[in-house]
């Protein structure tokens, strides 16, 4: 779960994601909801001055029968009625949650059958052996995320090289530890996913867009 309020701030880089998010908005007195899906590249977005949002960002695996993963990448679904205190999903009103509560909101979409979650996804997707054969997974790991094994990888590993550069983690230590070919791999990875070069994360500028949330993730490693 995450929340925000802007301030000063015309635009951010939104870095790419594998995971979808329920995502709740105010801006000019209007409360919004969306559901928006994984991002497969880094892109730039307006942030009105003022405005506040909140998140829950929900694990691999998880998804919901009635919007396939793969309409939500790239894109997002804006619920059709949203009021001070109620949004529309699935065609049902739900109570907005406010941040304490998101758990038990989470709980209420598992009992009622709007989120659902498939275990094996998450196993694999961190790096698990799974009990079924390739085309299965793979089958399983787009229905829940409407992204590929690979596509997940390569979001997450430069994810956490933007982390380690941040934190200080020399370019060609980022290299070795996360398994890029060499260090060109590791720019083009960058800037197709996080938007910044390793310069500019190991040295950020005051003057450049901020990004979207970082959090820490396990080490990945792929193509």
């Amino acid at each position: 779960m995450w929340r925000s309020r802007a301030s000063g701030v015309a635009r951010m880089t939104s870095i790419a994601t594998s995971n979808w998010e329920l995502v709740f908005w105010e801006h000019d007195g209007r409360i919004h909801a969306a559901v928006r899906g994984p991002e497969t590249t880094a892109t730039s977005v307006d942030v009105p001055d003022g405005s506040w949002s909140f998140g829950i960002t929900f694990a691999h695996g998880t998804s919901m029968p009635h919007l396939p993963a793969a309409r939500l990448v790239d894109s997002a679904l804006l619920s059709p009625h949203a009021t001070a205190k109620t949004f529309v999903l699935r065609g049902d009103e739900w109570l907005i949650p406010d941040f304490d509560g998101a758990e038990q909101f989470v709980a209420r979409l598992v009992r009622e059958g709007v989120v659902v979650r498939d275990p094996l996804v998450d196993d694999v997707v961190s790096g698990g052996l799974p009990a079924v054969g390739t085309r299965s997974v793979q089958r399983r790991v787009a229905a829940a995320t409407g992204l590929t094994q690979g596509s997940i990888r390569q979001i997450e590993r430069a994810r956490q090289a933007a982390i380690l550069l941040a934190e200080g983690l020399a370019p060609l230590d980022v290299v070795n530890r996360l398994g890029y070919y060499d260090q060109p791999h590791l720019a083009r990875s960058l800037q197709r996913f996080i938007g910044r070069t390793a310069t500019e994360l190991r040295h950020p500028d005051a003057a450049e867009q901020p990004l979207s949330l970082l959090y820490k993730v396990d080490d990945v490693s792929g193509s």
